[in-house]
C-alpha cells in the first residue's frame, strides 16, 4: 500500500474514532468501563477488525478488546509473541465529548484560529514550525481532540489493515491490546493478564514524534476526608468546627514548590486536584507522583502527619486519609529483558528515525501491566497539548509511529525487511 493511501486510511479511522463520546469518568467507581460511548467504540473496532479477517478476538465487558493476529513466518521459525496496547478514553480535564476535528491539509506555519475565541499560537508551540506544508488536525477550541488514545487507537488498527494483507511485514505472533478508562487511573483494574501470551506490550500513548519512553512516575491518590461540627452561624463561637476552613489550612500547609505547576523533570509533587464539601465534611483528592518509591511514600506520610497536626489545630476535628497506589514506575520491568528497548531502536535505526528516550511525567495502562508482569514501554502518536482545547495532531508523525511499529514487529521476528 501507498503510504499516501496508509495515511489517508488512517486519518479517516482518527477522525471517526475521535467523534465518539468516550470521555471516561472518575467518580464512577461500581461498574467499568464507566461511559457507555467507550463500549460502543470498542465494538466498533471489533466489528472493524472483523472486516479486515481477523478471527481471533476476546471482548470483555468491563471494558477490553484483545485481537490477536497469527505468525506469518511459517511453522519452523518460532519467536515470542508481542502485544501493542492503546486506550479508547478521553480525559475529563474540559469536555471531551462531541468533539468537531478539523484537518488542515497544507500547515501555512502561522497562528491557527480554534473557532470563535482561542488561538493555537506558534509563539507557544514551537514544534509546530517542523510541520509546515503538512497535514495537521486541530480542535474547533470547544473541547479537547482526543489524539490520547485515539491517535494511538487508529495507529494500531491501520497496522491491523497492513498485517492482514499481502505484503505485510514478517512478525510473530501479535497481540493488539485495546482498553478503557486509562484517564480515571483505574482502567486496568479488571483486566484479566492471563488473556495475553506477549513477552512484552508497547503502549502507543505517548506524544512528540520521535519520543520513548521507558519509565514513567509512582503515582498515589490520597482521599482526604475534613470531619466538622456544624452550628448555626450565629452562635457558632466556641462550638463550630468548620470543615471547609480545615480542608483550606490542610492544602495551604502543602508546599507550593512542590506542586506540579512548580516542578518538571525528576521533581515529585503533591496535588490537591479536587475539593468538594460543606461546613460539615469536605472531601479532598490529592494525586502524589514522584520517581523514586521511597519518595513517594515520604509524601503519603507527611500527609498523614498533617491530618494529625490539623486535628490538633482544629479541636474536635476529625481528618480521615484513604491512599491507594495507582501505578508504579516501569522502568524496573522494562530493564530486565534488553530485547524490549533494542527492538525500538534497531527498528528506528533501519528506518532512519531519530527517536530520544523521555520519562513519562504522568503514566499509562504500561504502567499497570509491566506490574502484572508484561513491561510495557511507551511509542509516541504525534499529538501536542494533551488534556486541553489546544490539543493538535500531527499526521505525518502518526503515520511514522505506524511504520515503527511494524518495524518492531519484524525486529522481534528476526528480519529487517
Amino acid at each position: 500500500m501507498r503510504q499516501d493511501a496508509f495515511a489517508e486510511r488512517m486519518l479517516d479511522r482518527f477522525l471517526r474514532y475521535v467523534a465518539v463520546d468516550t470521555m471516561s469518568d472518575p467518580h464512577v467507581t461500581d461498574h467499568r468501563p464507566t461511559t457507555e460511548g467507550q463500549v460502543y467504540l470498542l465494538r466498533m473496532l471489533q466489528d472493524e477488525l472483523e472486516g479486515m479477517g481477523v478471527t481471533d478476538l476476546t471482548f470483555d465487558a468491563q471494558g477490553y478488546l484483545v485481537a490477536r493476529i497469527p505468525s506469518n513466518l511459517g511453522e519452523g521459525k518460532q519467536v515470542p509473541t508481542i502485544g501493542f496496547m492503546a486506550h479508547v478514553d478521553v480525559a475529563d480535564d474540559i469536555m471531551g465529548n462531541g468533539v468537531k476535528a478539523r484537518v488542515i491539509d497544507a500547515y501555512d506555519g502561522k497562528d491557527i484560529t480554534l473557532g470563535d475565541s482561542h488561538v493555537l499560537k506558534v509563539a507557544d508551540n514551537p514544534l509546530l514550525a517542523r510541520y509546515e506544508g503538512a497535514q495537521l488536525v486541530v480542535t474547533d477550541g470547544t473541547t479537547l481532540l482526543g489524539g490520547d488514545d485515539k491517535a494511538g487507537v487508529a495507529i494500531l488498527m491501520s497496522v491491523a489493515e497492513h498485517l492482514m494483507g499481502p505484503d505485510a511485514v514478517p512478525h510473530g505472533d501479535i497481540e493488539l491490546v485495546f482498553t478503557s478508562d486509562e484517564e480515571t487511573g483505574g482502567g486496568m483494574d479488571a483486566f484479566d493478564v492471563g488473556m495475553l501470551r506477549s513477552v512484552c506490550c508497547y503502549t502507543i500513548d505517548g506524544g512528540e514524534q520521535g519520543e520513548i519512553e521507558a519509565e514513567c512516575f509512582n503515582a498515589a491518590t490520597v482521599n482526604v476526608t475534613f470531619h466538622g461540627v456544624p452550628y448555626h452561624l450565629g452562635a457558632a463561637r466556641g462550638r463550630m468546627v468548620n470543615s471547609v476552613s480545615m480542608a483550606v489550612s490542610f492544602i495551604a500547609a502543602v508546599p507550593r514548590s512542590e506542586s506540579p505547576e512548580a516542578t518538571d523533570g525528576r521533581y515529585g509533587y503533591y496535588c490537591a486536584e479536587e475539593i468538594k464539601g460543606t461546613s460539615a465534611m469536605t472531601q479532598v483528592t490529592f494525586y502524589l507522583r514522584d520517581f523514586d518509591m521511597k519518595e513517594l511514600e515520604r509524601r503519603i506520610d507527611a500527609l498523614e502527619s498533617l491530618a494529625r497536626t490539623t486535628e490538633k489545630l482544629f479541636p474536635n476535628g476529625k481528618v480521615e486519609l484513604a491512599t491507594k497506589i495507582v501505578y508504579r514506575n516501569m522502568h524496573e520491568a522494562i530493564g530486565k529483558d534488553g530485547r524490549i528497548m533494542d527492538a525500538i531502536w534497531k527498528a528506528g535505526e533501519h528506518l532512519g528515525i531519530r527517536l530520544h528516550e523521555k520519562i513519562i511525567r504522568g503514566g499509562t495502562d504500561g504502567a499497570r501491566l509491566a506490574q502484572m508482569g508484561i513491561p510495557a514501554p511507551n511509542l509516541y502518536t504525534g499529538s501536542h497539548n494533551l488534556h486541553s482545547r489546544y490539543e493538535w495532531v500531527a499526521v505525518p508523525a502518526m503515520v511514522e509511529s505506524a511504520l515503527l511499529v511494524r518495524q518492531i514487529m519484524a525486529q522481534w521476528a528476526g528480519d529487517d525487511a
